[in-house]
């Protein structure tokens, strides 16, 4: 067997696919509700794939989506988008020790590929590995298919809008999809304090003007789910 065959990276590569191929089940259905969402919001097909090929988070799309239509200022939609994606950064921070050893330029690349099925699929497995170059196959391989994944069936959404009766209400497909991603993470406690936070922040804000409630809600679970992890570190030293 060749050495190319047997790579630290091609057997970590296998391995994140993977672990990883059954939560791309869920992106299949949330990508096709985000291609019709945003050409109900009048995007045209090339401004709907310029926006998924640039941005690349389907929460951040799907909730700002709602603030273009409505005409908001650009400052708001711009804080939305900050704010429905600074979970990210609890995710980088949590990875962040599985690319040691790795270069600048993969870790951009990873940085931008990161997703929340990704997470919640592979970061146990990227903090067990030593060899730096299984850890990036086996975080690579499931972030392209995901990629890959999400834009396919985006253009299939966007072209199927025109098809597909808007009685069908498909919108809730995308809410089911989150749901299968948060119950693996919800096994982190931190993660788990996070959305009950979040969400019951969100439920109770909900009546506030431009959907800020949503926003407020978001802010004030991941602060909850810092909160919680710092608290956990603690316990742990003593």
């Amino acid at each position: 067997m060749s050495g190319t065959a047997t790579s630290p990276f091609l057997t970590g590569a296998r391995a994140g696919f993977a672990v990883f191929l059954p939560f791309s089940v869920g992106l299949v259905p949330w990508a096709l509700v985000m291609g019709m969402a945003m050409r109900s919001a009048g995007f045209s097909p090339v401004e709907a794939m310029g926006m998924n090929l640039i941005v690349f988070a389907g929460t951040a799309q799907l909730g700002t989506l709602p603030l273009i239509v409505a005409g908001a200022p650009l400052w708001l939609i711009f804080f939305t988008a900050l704010a429905l994606n600074l979970r990210f950064v609890i995710f980088s921070a949590a990875l962040a020790p599985a690319f040691r050893g790795v270069g600048p330029g993969a870790r951009w690349l990873s940085g931008h590929l990161l997703t929340d099925g990704v997470f919640a699929a592979c970061a146990d497995g990227l903090q067990k590995a030593d060899d730096a170059r299984w850890r990036l196959g086996y975080y690579l391989a499931p972030s392209l298919w995901s990629w890959l994944l999400w834009q396919a069936f985006t253009l299939l959404g966007v072209h199927a809008a025109a098809v597909v009766p808007k009685s069908w209400s498909l919108e809730f497909m995308a809410t089911i999809a989150l749901i299968v991603l948060l119950v693996p993470m919800s096994r982190v406690r931190p993660m788990l304090v996070a959305a009950l936070v979040g969400g019951g922040a969100a439920t109770l804000l909900r009546g506030m003007p431009l959907k800020l409630g949503a926003v407020v809600g978001i802010v004030l679970g991941i602060a909850a789910g810092f909160l919680a992890e710092n608290l956990e570190h603690r316990r742990q030293r003593r």
